[in-house]
C-alpha cells in the first residue's frame, strides 16, 4: 500500500470527522423514519413523517396535560417490595431497584392533582419507562390512591393508560389489581364523579381487562395499540388474517369501542371541554392551549358523528 493510503487518507478522515451525539436522532417505530430529537420535541413526541404518537415520560404527560404550574404530585402508599420472592434471570427486588433508579418512580402509576383550562382534576399517569408500565400491587395502591384522592376533592378522575399487562412478578398479586381498580372505578362513580380514560400506545393485557375500558368517556390518540392479547397472537391462534389496522385507535372508534381520538397536541383543550360538560364546578381562569403547535399538523381529530 502506497504512503496515501497509508497516511494521508487516515489523516484526511481525521481532520472531516465531526462529533456526533448518540441521541441526536431518534427512530419512529411506526414508519422506521429517522426524526431529530430536536424535532420531536417541538411536535411533543409526534413523528413529523407519518404522526404515530410516541411513548411519553411521566413528568412531560403532567406538564403537557395540566395548566402551566398548576399541578402537584403526591405521595403514593408503599406496598411490598417482593411478596413472593420471585427471581427469574434477576432477583425481582433487583429489577425494582434497576427501574427505579432508572426512572426516578416508585411504581408503573404516578398521581397528581391540579388544573385543565381552569378546571380542578386528579390525573394519573401509567410509565411505560416503569418495567413496561406493567400492573403490580404498586399500581393498584397508587390507583385506589387517585381514586380517594378525587373523591376527597370531588373533582373528576383522568387516567392515562400505558401497559405491557399484568406483572409476572408478583403472579395472582398482580391479577387481582384487575378486580382492585375495577372497584376503584366503582367508587367513583358511587360518588357521582367523572372517570375519563385516555388510551396510549400500547395499553394491553390485564390493564385493557380491567380500569382501562371503564371510563364514562373514552379517549385514545391516534394510532395506539388497544387490546387484550397482540394481534400476531390473535392471529397465531384463530388462524385468519386479521383486518387493517386491527387493534389500532381508528378501528376501535369506528367500532364502538372509543368515544374519540384526539390528537396529542389537542389533549389538553378537550380534557377541559369534556370536564366542564361532566362537572359543575366552575373553571376559574381558564387557560388556552399554550402547548406547541407543529408548523404542518396532521389530520384532524376523528369523533364519532352524533345522531
Amino acid at each position: 500500500m502506497s504512503w496515501l493510503t497509508e497516511y494521508v487518507r487516515p489523516k484526511i478522515r481525521g481532520l472531516l470527522k465531526r462529533e456526533v451525539p448518540d441521541n441526536l436522532w431518534t427512530n419512529c417505530p411506526s414508519c422506521h423514519q429517522m426524526v431529530l430529537v430536536k424535532e420531536l420535541e417541538r411536535t411533543l413526541n409526534v413523528c413529523p413523517h407519518c404522526g404515530f404518537h410516541m411513548k411519553v415520560p411521566v413528568t412531560q404527560r403532567f406538564d403537557w396535560t395540566f395548566d402551566p404550574g398548576s399541578y402537584t404530585r403526591i405521595e403514593l402508599p408503599k406496598v411490598a417490595a417482593d411478596p413472593l420472592g420471585f427471581r427469574d434471570q434477576k432477583r425481582y427486588t433487583d429489577r425494582l431497584r434497576d427501574a427505579r433508579a432508572k426512572t426516578g418512580l416508585d411504581d408503573s402509576l404516578a398521581v397528581a392533582h391540579g388544573k385543565i383550562t381552569g378546571y380542578p382534576a386528579v390525573v394519573a399517569v401509567m410509565a411505560y419507562e416503569f418495567m413496561a408500565g406493567t400492573m403490580g400491587s404498586g399500581l393498584g395502591e397508587a390507583f385506589i390512591a387517585a381514586v380517594r384522592l378525587a373523591i376527597l376533592q370531588r373533582a373528576p378522575l383522568v387516567i392515562f393508560t400505558a401497559s405491557g399487562g399484568a406483572r409476572m412478578q408478583e403472579g395472582v398479586i398482580s391479577l387481582m389489581q384487575m378486580p382492585r381498580t375495577t372497584v376503584g372505578v366503582q367508587m367513583l362513580k358511587d360518588a357521582g364523579l367523572p372517570y375519563i380514560v385516555v388510551l396510549t400506545d400500547p395499553t394491553t393485557g390485564g390493564v385493557s381487562a380491567s380500569f382501562a375500558m371503564l371510563g364514562d368517556v373514552q379517549i385514545a390518540e391516534p394510532k395506539a395499540l388497544i387490546g387484550f392479547a397482540g394481534p400476531r397472537v390473535i392471529e397465531d391462534t384463530v388462524r385468519e388474517k386479521l383486518p387493517e389496522g386491527f387493534q389500532r385507535s381508528e378501528y376501535l372508534l369506528e367500532h364502538g369501542m372509543l368515544d374519540m381520538v384526539v390528537e396529542r397536541k389537542n389533549l389538553r383543550e378537550t380534557l377541559g371541554r369534556v370536564i366542564g360538560l361532566l362537572t359543575d364546578a366552575p373553571a376559574g381562569d381558564v387557560f388556552t392551549n399554550t402547548l406547541p403547535d407543529p408548523e404542518e399538523p396532521g389530520p384532524g381529530d376523528t369523533v364519532l358523528p352524533t345522531t
